[in-house]
């Protein structure tokens, strides 16, 4: 029997699930869940971070951003932020890099609404993921810059959006990678790595 004015029953957000974002948000709201994200309508929760895998790489990329946006007054520097694309995409991405007044806008619900300049994902276990229906869905948004590290092959791709798609960067004679989006932002990659935090930030300067 239902009783009049009892609260709607509320599905707990699983693995695989098939929704919208208003849909995916509600219910993610309502969980215990600390990452989900959704991407193409479907959505994906994330496993337990490991140390080497993740959370260090991970760490050595925010610092990296983060000695960048320090030199400049014009970028804001994210983690794990929600970002709306659009209405069947959510991600969490692990880093990114946005400029204000650029397509990206932090909305009044305090998420980041629309495509950021520079997106980062560390991909361990989720490489193939990373590499495939991510890419494809930030393509398709229009995220000028993608960057994935993949922790386990020890290979950072470097992605650049030109006429709609992307196209991969190499690294100079040096072993340094640099943004077309971003004036002097350059990655050392052996250095990155390697775990040489103090040569990867030497580059920048």
């Amino acid at each position: 029997m239902v009783i009049a004015n009892s609260p709607p029953t509320l599905t707990i957000l699983e693995n695989g699930d098939r929704l919208d974002r208003l849909e995916f948000e509600r219910r993610y709201t309502a969980s215990n869940i600390k990452k989900a994200e959704l991407i193409e309508g479907i959505v994906y929760v994330a496993s337990a971070v490991r140390f080497d895998a993740h959370a260090k790489p991970h760490a050595r990329i925010v610092a990296w951003l983060v000695a960048y946006q320090a030199l400049r007054t014009d970028l804001k520097v994210g983690i794990k932020p929600t970002v709306r694309l659009d209405e069947n995409n959510e991600p969490q991405p692990d880093a990114l890099l946005f400029r204000l007044g650029g397509n990206a806008q932090i909305d009044e619900d305090g998420y980041i609404t629309g495509s950021p300049e520079l997106i980062v994902e560390i991909a361990a276990s989720t490489a193939s993921y990373d590499l495939h229906a991510k890419k494809r869905v930030y393509e398709l948004n229009g995220v000028k810059e993608y960057i994935v590290w993949r922790t386990l092959d020890r290979q950072i791709d470097w992605f650049v959006l030109e006429n709609g798609k992307y196209v991969e960067l190499a690294p100079d004679d040096a072993g340094i990678i640099h943004s077309r989006e971003f004036e002097g932002l350059r990655l050392n990659v052996a250095a990155i790595l390697n775990g040489d935090i103090s040569v990867v930030l030497k580059t920048l300067q």
